[in-house]
């Protein structure tokens, strides 16, 4: 290990002062050096290699178990030594910031119950829907985004973007996740009870489709926990990465995210590491080998 330490630091300070504090020879480092590498040392070589770029393309939110399981099919490693070397060479995921609430409620809407009571468990697509808005800073003001996640895969299946907050953008991430899933009468529809989810002609909307309509209690913010995850990954991986010059950057930019990133490609713990599109089409695949004589 101290031979390593000198190899890895030798380009910012003399080796025979780091060998004098090390108290270890010049000449035995020097032999060191001159030695094949282990194929074990090459091995974690190539491994770190994968973990580093891993690690870049998740734009540096995974995690050692994220890494593992994108690693895993590819690479010959295990969990415990992708976190070893992740720990060993200082590679984290970034960490989550706290969640700040954005709807207000409106006291003369009429509000609904919780149907949800705290399970956000689906045994399959559009059972359970939940909606949420989040703000996101640009130097023209703010940009807010409405999403629809579906709670089975944790999938974003309707999104709008607006520079207000009002029930038209509420509305119209409704409107994309009925026109891109034809979901079924009976499902349950879950928010918060800020205004724009409250208003009667949202709540019409939801009964034309025969939704169960479902809200959270009063400032009880983890009744909506789901979707306020995603807002929480959204910021750490996307939003505080960057400074958007207009609202329109930043909408591309999100758009990639959702739609690129994080539905197609990233892994979520809750689904075997698997993304929200890959656990849908295992899904689908299971239910029509169900189905076949």
């Amino acid at each position: 290990m101290r031979y390593q330490f000198i190899e890895a630091h030798r380009q910012e300070f003399r080796v025979r002062i780091m060998c004098r504090v090390l108290a270890v020879s010049p000449s035995g480092y020097y032999a060191w050096r001159k030695r094949p590498t282990s194929a074990r040392e090459m091995a974690n070589q190539q491994l770190l290699a994968a973990i580093k770029t891993a690690h870049e393309d998740s734009n540096q939110t995974y995690g050692s178990p994220r890494i593992y399981h994108e690693l895993k099919e590819r690479v010959a490693c295990s969990a415990n030594r992708v976190a070893r070397l992740m720990k060993k060479h200082g590679i984290h995921a970034k960490h989550k910031r706290r969640y700040k609430h954005t709807t207000q409620a409106n006291a003369a809407h009429a509000v609904a119950p919780n149907l949800l009571a705290g399970d956000f468990s689906a045994s399959a697509p559009n059972q359970k829907w939940t909606g949420d808005i989040t703000y996101i800073p640009t130097q023209e003001g703010w940009l807010y985004l409405a999403v629809i996640l579906d709670l089975f895969a944790r999938r974003i299946v309707g999104w709008a973007m607006s520079a207000r907050m009002t029930s038209q953008l509420v509305h119209e991430a409704l409107h994309m996740a009925i026109d891109q899933r034809q979901p079924a009468a009976g499902l349950i529809h879950h928010s918060d009870r800020g205004s724009q989810y409250t208003s009667a002609d949202y709540q019409h909307a939801l009964n034309n489709q025969r939704f169960q309509v479902s809200m959270s209690g009063s400032g009880h913010c983890y009744d909506n926990a789901p979707t306020e995850s995603f807002f929480g990954r959204l910021k750490i991986e996307r939003v505080h990465l960057r400074s958007y010059a207009t609202r329109a950057e930043a909408q591309t930019d999100l758009f990639r995210y959702i739609e690129v990133f994080y539905n197609r490609t990233r892994r979520h713990s809750s689904l075997g590491y698997l993304s929200p599109a890959v656990y849908e089409a295992a899904y689908h695949q299971r239910s029509a080998l169900t189905v076949c004589p």
